[in-house]
């Protein structure tokens, strides 16, 4: 089986000489090297997340990417995820479209819901009207991926009619996904409009998802829809040895957890159940062979045909994550690819 092998980051915020956290102009132009990086090493995708919060820089991610495209030559480029229900699908597609014609055929949304709610208040939306918000403007979007003038009309936005939609795509299309965090309502949805699934996995055995993914190939079987890629995305870190890579992941790792922990009524987060999803859950961390060996092993178990690594990790400082990225690109990346191939020997 084929596999891509691509990056996501949130733009968290990082720590930078002194141990201070950077300003977020920093950390963004940061970013923009991760990104350079990656393209030079060969992977397939990196994605930026949108958050409206003062741990994550990335609010605008259309405009982190053109900066992106400008700096790189082959790698994909996309969102991970645009929070869709809180912005207008018409002006999204638009950004994703310019974004594609500027990075010749690059650009690769990821749609989603979002984990956190800022952006309701933010942008005038009230989180009572969640599930309809994202299924008329993805429905919107969709309809936009494929058709040259659009009719609809919904109830949380005016109307289209007849509407042509600029700069169009090139004769390729453009390809979408919709980010998914495990809920079977959700998976049918993205089978009905034609779009690729990303499976968020970022807790317990990703095993655990495969009665989603045979949902998804059902569904999309029944609303007359050909296969379409199907993707994972799990946060993790790597370093020389398991044990390094552990120890640089955790302290950042319970910083992050335990702010977003305060601020939902979680539990503390301890060690325990750290070291407890590295080794038997989703946490994607370690040497480059146990990495690429649970890569590998997930990729099988969900018949995945691409695999996002979250290697941004709270306040984990950007040597840290530039080193991670060339030990999964230059180590990772080829031993998952020799792996799944005498797998299907």
């Amino acid at each position: 089986m084929d596999l891509e092998l691509g990056l996501d980051t949130f733009g968290d915020v990082t720590l930078g000489e002194g141990g201070a956290p950077k300003r977020m102009d920093e950390v963004l132009r940061d970013v923009v090297e991760e990104a350079v990086l990656a393209d030079e090493l060969g992977l397939a995708f990196f994605g930026v997340g949108e958050h409206h919060r003062d741990d994550f820089a990335v609010s605008a991610p259309e405009v982190l990417l053109g900066a992106i495209a400008g700096r790189t030559r082959s790698i994909r480029l996309g969102s991970a995820v645009t929070v869709l229900s809180t912005d207008d699908p018409v002006r999204v597609f638009q950004r994703f479209s310019t974004l594609d014609a500027v990075s010749g055929g690059r650009a690769e949304p990821i749609l989603g819901r979002g984990s956190f709610t800022e952006s309701y208040a933010l942008f005038g939306q009230s989180t009572e009207d969640y599930d309809q918000l994202f299924e008329e403007r993805l429905e919107v979007f969709a309809r936009l991926l494929r058709e040259e003038r659009v009719s609809w009309s919904g109830r949380t936005r005016a109307p289209l009619r007849d509407a042509r939609v600029v700069p169009p795509l090139g004769p390729g299309g453009m390809r979408a996904w919709v980010g998914v965090g495990g809920s079977p309502e959700s998976v049918v949805r993205v089978a009905r409009h034609d779009l690729g699934l990303m499976l968020a996995i970022i807790g317990g055995e990703p095993s655990r998802f495969r009665p989603f993914v045979d949902l998804y190939e059902r569904a999309s079987a029944h609303f007359g829809h050909p296969a379409r890629p199907l993707g994972f995305h799990s946060p993790g870190h790597v370093a020389e040895t398991d044990e390094a890579a552990r120890e640089a992941l955790w302290p950042h790792y319970a910083t992050m957890f335990g702010r977003i922990g305060r601020e939902r009524g979680w539990p503390p987060v301890t060690k325990a159940r750290f070291v407890a999803e590295v080794e038997e859950g989703a946490l994607v961390v370690g040497s480059p062979e146990t990495v690429a060996r649970k890569i590998a092993r997930a990729a099988r178990a969900l018949g995945a045909s691409r695999f996002d690594l979250k290697y941004s990790n709270g306040p984990m400082p950007h040597g840290q994550l530039m080193e991670s990225i060339r030990l999964y690109a230059e180590r990772v990346a080829p031993r998952v690819r020799e792996l799944l191939a005498a797998e299907a020997a």
